[in-house]
């Protein structure tokens, strides 16, 4: 059985074409303090490195504060990949020199290095894989200074020849700034002895949030940058340059939520391995909305008696903002509860049946919905309530037909679904407004539950707003569909499918 696909993933799909790629590649990752980069990088040691040819080079933080702050760093196949440098250079210190017999000949080095650069140039095949780890560039280095570190990354490579290996260097200004190198230099010295000598991958991490000067060095820049939506902050990820890859998406929401960086793809609804809808039953006083991440942040569901108004972005597409919709509409008709709704533009009967029809028993769609049309007189979908009469004393009668008809003997509470757009473009604004508050002050004194969908430029979006029990809005972001709440005020939340439930449910992931 397929799993359904989740927007939310780990690694952008560029940058795993990218050092999926034949032979080394750079990728330089900037942006300013708390912005993520060493969670992503660490993430990228995890998804993109096999276990024992990889290394992460910390040069600001111990391996201890390391593991305070990642406690899943602390797994056996990660925690083996850490390099304390300040334990490096301790160690190297207490260590005898030894003699340098076996010193590699910077010039023969030199020239081995040069022959590779011209075949490179000239070859349209890639090289064979190096037999030994090129230090042309850091012999150099060395008769500056001895770093204790960055030889045994050289070390730690050549001894996983032929095999590519993963570094992260943690960061460039911390190694430059020890030893007193320029980061010029030192990166110059990483892209042409590991990436491009030894077939190495190598992330370079910055503490700036700019670095012309070594951009040009690199295969691959990404930045980290924050921005402000209504107060609430939100990641992103951008791609600025990774040489011969297609860049399909430049911009990537993202969460450093758990302590691990996620980036979320364009959503798209999973449409495969239908089954029939599990509800989250309702309890005492509240409906839940079939998502249980959305029940959590109202605190148990909808109350009973509520007024409760969705908000849609203008760029949202009709499959994001069902995304949310969808689960409500199907739980509460999955309980034998009714629905009369008034559609919002865009919506129509034929595609919400089809939408919901999938997830439930023959006819139950037919049982626990009536939908209203003002544009037709009569209907031969029993779902369908036809009020394009002249007649207003037929278009009632109608009306409270079907609404009994839901009700039942019983008198069952009902939801009313009304996409505000529609009955302002019908009635007007003046109209629009009284039906709203006649519909709040019946459902306050009822069990109902009121579900209004709010369009962008309608000229009740103020007085809906003061009488909504709760207010959410429906954003997309970098073609991620997110969502917050207005009342109660809370962070975004990045929509995802949910893997374990299946289709339609959807999960909402924090965006810290």
């Amino acid at each position: 059985m397929n799993k359904p696909h989740s927007n939310h993933i780990s690694i952008p799909s560029e940058i795993r074409t990218f050092f999926g790629k034949p032979g080394g590649r750079s990728l330089l990752v900037k942006g300013s303090a708390g912005s993520g980069k060493t969670t992503m990088a660490l993430q990228l040691l995890e998804d993109l490195a096999d276990p024992q040819k990889s290394i992460y080079l910390s040069s600001r933080v111990s391996d201890d504060a390391l593991f305070r702050q990642f406690p899943w760093l602390e797994k056996e196949e990660m925690k083996n990949r850490i390099i304390d440098s300040s334990r490096i250079l301790l160690q190297h210190l207490v260590q005898e020199d030894g003699d340098d017999e076996d010193a590699p000949d910077a010039e023969a080095l030199q020239r081995l290095s040069h022959a590779r650069d011209f075949l490179r140039t000239v070859s349209d095949e890639p090289l064979a894989p190096p037999s030994k780890v090129d230090r042309t560039r850091l012999s150099v280095l060395l008769e500056r200074n001895r770093m204790p570190e960055i030889e045994r990354i050289y070390e730690r490579v050549e001894g996983n020849l032929p095999d590519k290996s993963m570094i992260i260097i943690d960061s460039v200004e911390g190694i430059t700034n020890k030893y007193s190198l320029e980061g010029e230099e030192f990166v110059t010295c990483i892209q042409k002895d590991l990436v491009e000598g030894s077939n190495a991958d190598v992330v370079f991490v910055l503490e700036n949030q700019e670095a012309n000067n070594l951009e040009y060095l690199v295969d691959g820049v990404i930045k980290h940058t924050f921005e402000s939506r209504e107060g609430r902050r939100v990641r992103n990820l951008r791609i600025e340059k990774l040489r011969g890859t297609q860049i399909l998406q430049p911009s990537y929401l993202m969460t450093l939520n758990g302590g691990r960086f996620n980036s979320f793809d364009p959503f798209k609804m999973y449409l495969g391995d239908i089954s029939q809808w599990q509800s989250i039953p309702d309890s005492g006083d509240r409906y839940s909305t079939g998502t249980r991440d959305l029940d959590a942040l109202l605190g148990g569901g909808y109350k009973a008696g509520s007024y409760n108004v969705i908000e849609v972005d203008e760029n949202v597409s009709n499959e994001e903002y069902h995304s949310i919709v969808v689960p409500i509409l199907l739980n509460f008709i999955s309980q034998n509860k009714g629905i009369f709704a008034v559609l919002s533009g865009g919506d129509h009967a034929e595609t919400i049946k089809k939408d919901l029809d999938k997830f439930l028993p023959e006819g139950q769609f037919e049982n626990y919905i009536r939908i209203a049309d003002y544009f037709t007189t009569k209907s031969e979908s029993p779902y369908i309530m036809a009020l394009g009469t002249r007649n207003k004393d037929d278009a009632l009668r109608t009306w409270k037909s079907n609404v009994e008809f839901l009700r039942s003997p019983e008198g069952k509470p009902i939801m009313d679904f009304t996409g505000f757009d529609t009955l302002e473009y019908l009635r007007g604004g003046e109209v629009a407004i009284q039906h709203l508050l006649d519909a709040v002050a019946k459902i306050k004194i009822s069990k109902d539950l009121g579900i209004g969908i709010l369009k962008p430029g309608l000229r009740l979006t103020q007085e809906i707003m003061n009488m909504a029990d709760t207010y959410f809005k429906i954003i997309t972001i970098d073609r991620c569909p997110c969502i917050y709440g207005v009342k109660p005020k809370t962070i975004i939340y990045g929509i995802v499918n949910d893997l374990e439930r299946g289709t339609p449910n959807i999960k909402l992931i924090p965006i810290i």
